[in-house]
């Protein structure tokens, strides 16, 4: 234990003020609450994790080897519901979104505390109903729910369907309070131009959050009721239309892509600017192109519907505007690396994250550009090289930020520092199995290995065995993660109120922070991450 440390601590602490059970449960604390939000989403994750391994297990061999097809089919439903649903879109935003954009903004709490708290027990309410439909019988559709056959699957399905409507509910009021927040809540001297970029990409996030998760529910509900009712909307043997369900399906569920990935890429921003001890280059760029990519992902859905019977036309136009996404990623990733370049660059943890970031948004997102044009995309569309690409993009880049962000704000939300080899171990193992997981999945794709096939040809078995060893390794990095983050709640060395050196506004309070965040509000003099001042003192 560092005792210079220790003292340079605030005494009291959200940590420490209150210790009952029931100020944890009816806690209206932005932080209280983004802690609780990060437990559901790492137990989802680990629920999720445990699908894809049984899964992977059952792929080493071309025939059956541990489970029935049913079963299989229902793993990747089930696996694609727990991580889609709860745990990529709450992943950074609830938990770490809730953690700190208040503190970067100089705000007590966010505008809306109760509401906060019934975020959390609508999304905790929604994912009990879920995990109950999957334990009741399964589900065995895939994430997407697609029409006709989920109007008709023998499987529970509709508790899952309701447990995921619910779900958006939560996601709606989070996304309601944190613009509010944003508008009317920040300190003297925040103005829009020093607002971190971790905020603006929150704040982007937001907006799809609020306008399209009713599209979402809409046709959840649809499904529900076409399954209780034989309503006759989605099912043509009633007179529907399944093509209308993916319309409306990816309406939502093309813009649900960057409400997983634009947090990620806010969290990217601070721990380049943090690792590189310099300001970001091209903030504006980078604050604008967040509003380009949730912007045009509004109108690029019908690109996962090339072969859905649109017209050639049409499929061009969408081809187009998903190919401008890639402008905006590029224009983020060009502006980190200039960040980079002539930084003085401290390779810790989190920015080896930062790093596997990085290489996996740039491959998923070439792929993704390849997928945008039609005559590739017909080619690959339902093979293994769209879970490749969908994978890269959005799951490892989503990984790889979260890990960032649970390393980089640990010693803020816990106050204890974590053993650094250890850690260095378990990110390389992390980045290094990621890869070797899903790369053989392109090749696999390439080859004409349908995606959610029980069995496969015999010469396909050293790429499904490579990619099985490539999750075991992911395994048992998660694995030691999950143990050295344990170890240091209870014995990690005490961490210094700001143990990176970083200029983010979130280290003006202390680590961790006291129960109001600060004593007085805070006044923002400098830019944010500006490395040419001295430190400021921090304000609890």
């Amino acid at each position: 234990m560092n005792p210079s440390a220790e003292s340079s601590q605030p005494a009291i602490t959200y940590l420490n003020h209150e210790t009952s059970v029931m100020s944890w449960l009816l806690t209206r604390d932005h932080k209280r609450i983004g802690v609780m939000f990060l437990v559901g989403v790492i137990f989802s994750l680990l629920l999720g994790g445990i699908f894809a391994m049984v899964l992977r297990l059952e792929l080493l061999t071309p025939g059956p080897t541990l489970i029935s097809p049913m079963t299989y089919n229902r793993m990747f439903t089930l696996h694609g519901v727990i991580m889609v649903w709860l745990f990529m879109i709450p992943a950074i935003p609830s938990a770490f979104g809730n953690f700190v954009l208040p503190i970067m903004l100089g705000a007590k709490d966010v505008a809306f505390p109760r509401l906060n708290l019934a975020s959390f027990y609508i999304y905790l309410a929604g994912a009990l109903l879920t995990v109950f439909g999957m334990l009741w019988s399964g589900a065995d559709t895939g994430w997407t729910f697609y029409t006709p056959y989920s109007t008709v699957s023998p499987s529970a399905l509709t508790p899952i369907l309701l447990g995921v409507f619910i779900i958006g509910f939560s996601t709606i009021i989070t996304g309601l309070n944190f613009i509010t927040t944003v508008h009317t809540m920040r300190a003297p001297g925040m103005h829009w131009t020093r607002i971190p970029l971790f905020v603006w990409a929150i704040y982007g996030t937001s907006v799809i959050q609020v306008v399209a998760t009713p599209v979402l529910g809409m046709v959840l509900l649809l499904v529900s009721m076409e399954r209780l009712l034989g309503a006759g909307i989605f099912d043509p043997s009633r007179g529907g239309d399944p093509v209308l369900f993916q319309h409306m399906f990816w309406f939502y569920s093309h813009p649900a892509v960057y409400i997983m990935v634009l947090p990620a890429m806010g969290v990217i921003t601070e721990v380049v600017c943090a690792f590189s001890r310099k300001n970001i280059f091209g903030y504006r760029m980078i604050a604008a192109s967040t509003f380009g990519i949730a912007f045009v992902g509004f109108f690029s859905w019908g690109h996962h519907m090339f072969v859905s019977g649109q017209s050639t036309f049409t499929s061009g136009i969408f081809g187009v505007l998903s190919m401008l996404v890639a402008i905006f990623t590029a224009i983020k990733i060009f502006n980190w690396v200039a960040t980079m370049y002539g930084g003085s660059i401290d390779l810790r943890v989190p920015l080896l994250y930062v790093l596997g970031f990085i290489f996996l948004l740039m491959f998923g997102g070439m792929t993704g550009v390849a997928v945008a044009t039609t005559s590739l995309d017909v080619h690959w569309h339902d093979t293994y090289f769209v879970v490749a690409h969908f994978h890269y993009i959005m799951v490892g880049a989503v990984l790889m930020a979260f890990l960032a962000a649970l390393h980089y704000w640990w010693p803020k939300m816990f106050g204890r520092v974590y053993p650094e080899r250890w850690s260095f171990l378990a990110a390389m193992t992390i980045i290094f199995g990621f890869i070797v997981t899903f790369l053989p999945q392109f090749l696999l794709g390439n080859l004409g290995m349908p995606r959610r096939y029980y069995q496969y040809p015999q010469e396909m078995q050293w790429l499904h065995v490579l990619s099985t060893a490539g999750a075991s390794l992911l395994a048992f990095g998660f694995g030691l993660i999950a143990v050295y983050l344990l170890w240091s709640l209870r014995y990690g060395p005490v961490s210094a109120p700001n143990p990176w050196g970083s200029r983010g506004y979130e280290w003006f309070s202390g680590s961790p922070p006291a129960p109001h965040n600060f004593t007085r509000a805070p006044s923002f003099e400098r830019e944010v991450h500006d490395y040419t001042v001295p430190e400021a003192p921090r304000v609890y």
